[in-house]
């Protein structure tokens, strides 16, 4: 019997024009993290008593995008975020959003104006299994929720507090975990760790990383997926072909870990830079999301380009272990050029 590849989304879509809310995708070149955390409060303020039935709105076409191309686990689209780390930190405990300190991230990529973290960290609220819910009421489809990971929260923050970056990722992976299972409590059949910074310093992921990602997940129950994306880096426009990337040893170094973790389905972007795809051999029980279309490129990869990649992934791992999806958030792209992208991405998976 013929079982053509899942298609899954990464985590962000383009924000439709009327949800009027800042984020890393809609702002001129250069990259300025802060910009979108300084002007939430604003902007939220602007929707108004409006914002929940605009948000809802551009939840609701985000997933029906997602859906009518054919994807098979779409996302929520990250629609209420101003980005996917900082949205969470504004329901932790410890972390300052009035007075942001200027600090390098991603391995000294660039530097910005961060949130500080000036006590204990802990978990304030839960709020991602109400943006599930949301996003779950529009189709019978599974929508995956995403956080951020520790060491990626740990990155994106400014650390005035633990100076210790294993006591703060303990605390930073118990607060994930507050929502991880509040989230599968809920039904959320696919839960998503967004680990970046792992690509970036491999050592570090191996040091503490993987045992915070582990925190985060514990008990996590059968009926949720436990999944990692591991993103490589993103540019601040489309067709930037310099923009600082994690090493291409990165994945490497981090897959026997990997394997041998609890996470059951693991993303790595393919379609920017491609792998050695024996690196697939490491995996012997993780299901593997391979980035199949690129998120920065103007370039709508051809359907057939897409199988032939697919089908040489397929020389490596079983098929019933491989899953279809961009390489990460769709964010930079606009509306037109993400749907135009997954629905080839969704014919090649569907006819491998």
């Amino acid at each position: 019997m013929h079982m053509s590849l899942l298609t899954t989304c990464i985590g962000a879509y383009p924000k439709p024009d009327f949800v009027r809310l800042p984020d890393w995708f809609n702002l001129p070149a250069g990259p300025e993290l802060a910009a979108p955390t300084e002007r939430w409060a604003e902007a939220m303020a602007q929707l108004g008593a409006d914002a929940e039935d605009i948000i809802a709105r551009g939840v609701a076409q985000a997933v029906g995008d997602q859906i009518d191309a054919g994807i098979d686990i779409p996302s929520d689209g990250e629609i209420p975020r101003e980005n996917y780390i900082h949205y969470h930190c504004r329901h932790l405990n410890g972390v300052d959003f009035a007075c942001l300190t200027e600090k390098e991230v991603r391995g000294g990529a660039y530097a910005t104006r961060l949130p500080t973290i000036r006590g204990a960290v802990s978990a304030r609220d839960t709020f991602l299994a109400d943006d599930w819910r949301r996003a779950q009421s529009i189709s019978d489809r599974p929508v995956k929720i995403t956080l951020p990971g520790p060491m990626t929260i740990a990155d994106t923050t400014y650390d005035a507090h633990y100076h210790d970056p294993h006591k703060l990722g303990d605390d930073l992976a118990d607060a994930l975990n507050t929502e991880v299972l509040s989230l599968a409590a809920a039904g959320c059949r696919y839960i998503q760790i967004d680990e970046p910074v792992f690509a970036r310093r491999p050592e570090d992921a191996l040091a503490y990383g993987v045992e915070h990602l582990e925190r985060a997940f514990h008990g996590c129950p059968a009926a949720a997926t436990r999944v990692v994306h591991m993103c490589c880096g993103y540019p601040d426009r489309l067709d930037c072909d310099d923009y600082p990337k994690a090493e291409p040893s990165a994945y490497a170094q981090i897959a026997d870990a990997m394997e041998d973790s609890s996470v059951q389905w693991l993303s790595i972007e393919d379609a920017h830079r491609h792998n050695d795809l024996a690196l697939l051999e490491k995996f012997a029980t993780t299901t593997i999301i391979l980035g199949a279309v690129a998120i920065a490129k103007n370039r709508v990869e051809p359907v057939e380009e897409i199988r032939a990649r697919l089908n040489g992934a397929l020389q490596h791992i079983d098929k019933e272990r491989l899953v279809a999806a961009p390489d990460c958030g769709l964010g930079l792209l606009g509306r037109d050029l993400s749907r135009q992208k997954l629905r080839n991405l969704n014919a090649a998976a569907k006819s491998v």
